[in-house]
Parts: structure tokens; C-alpha cells; sequence
């Protein structure tokens, strides 16, 4: 990773707090285009638009896909503040995007929330390693500044401010 990777990756954590200050599940995704330049970023947004699809990243890529093709996203980056979970890893891979660097590992995130959580603990890697095309991961980096936002928001398995079956990583 280099500074920009770092700078890229802190917008978003901070893309994922203001998604938990809408009332939504705490995650954020951001795309840079191939010279680095910020392009898009989507929150998580499961809560207030009732919509359990509604994670960071795949809000991002139904956005990058409606304004860019798959050639120009092969040369650009995904920063999310958590790794995408298997549905958002989908997304990823059929939006062509050629890098993700995330932030917040399952693992870490799963142990934080506890044995009773529930998701699908398959990481994105495993996920793009059943596709047919090579995308770049890096992650995860700046754990402790992900899990911050994360902190009092989660409660035996569910959101503080509404009751959810099961927070996914990128969810």
C-alpha cells in the first residue's frame, strides 16, 4: 500500500461513520479512478432504505457500472472500510473492478462481534478466486481505525438502532 492507498482507505472509514450517522449499519466504500483520483462513494444504506442488498459496496458498484464500463473499471480501485462480504465480492467481480483494498478483516470483525454473530464468513478472496479474472487484493490495513467506528453500534449480534438478523462485514 502506498499514501494514497492509505489516504483512500481512511475516506472510507470516515464515509462508513457518516453512514452510521444516517442510521445506517457502519461500513463505506469508496472508487478511485487508475491515476488514484476519488471517483465515487457510496454508503451503507440496509437501514433506511429497508433494502438488506444495500451494503457500501454494492451501492458503489451499482453506481460505477450506470457511469463507467467494465474496460475503464479494471484499472481502478475499491476502498471499503471492512472486506466485502461474498455478495458485495459479486458485485465486484461482475462490475470488473481490478483492485479492492479493505480495511477491517471478517475475522477480526466476526471476533468483535462475538461466536452468536451471524454472516457468511467466506472472504472476498476465496470469492474472486472462483472467477476467471485476476483482481488485486490488499487488506486488511488500519484494523483499529475501522473497528473504532463500529464501537457501540453492534450488540449481541444486532444494531443498536434497529434490530438486524445478522450483520455481514461489509454489510
Amino acid at each position: 500500500m502506498n499514501d494514497l492507498d492509505t489516504q483512500h482507505l481512511r475516506s472510507a472509514i470516515a464515509i462508513a461513520r457518516r453512514a452510521r450517522e444516517h442510521g445506517n449499519h457502519p461500513f463505506g466504500a469508496l472508487l478511485a479512478g487508475p491515476q488514484g483520483q476519488a471517483l465515487l462513494e457510496a454508503e451503507n444504506t440496509v437501514v433506511t432504505s429497508a433494502d438488506c442488498t444495500g451494503h457500501a459496496e454494492a451501492n458503489l458498484m451499482r453506481l460505477a457500472s450506470r457511469q463507467f464500463d467494465a474496460g475503464f473499471l479494471a484499472g481502478c480501485t475499491l476502498f471499503t472500510s471492512a472486506e466485502p462480504c461474498p455478495m458485495c465480492a459479486g458485485a465486484i467481480f461482475w462490475g470488473g473492478v481490478g483492485r479492492v483494498v479493505y480495511a477491517l478483516g471478517q475475522p477480526t470483525f466476526y471476533d468483535f462481534l462475538g461466536p452468536a454473530s451471524k454472516g457468511l464468513r467466506l472472504a472476498c478472496r476465496a470469492v474472486f478466486a472462483q472467477g476467471q479474472k485476476a483482481i488485486e487484493v490488499l487488506g486488511p490495513a488500519l484494523e483499529n481505525e475501522a473497528l473504532e467506528v463500529h464501537r457501540g453500534f453492534w450488540k449481541s449480534g444486532r444494531s443498536v438502532e434497529r434490530p438486524y438478523n445478522g450483520p455481514t462485514p461489509s454489510g
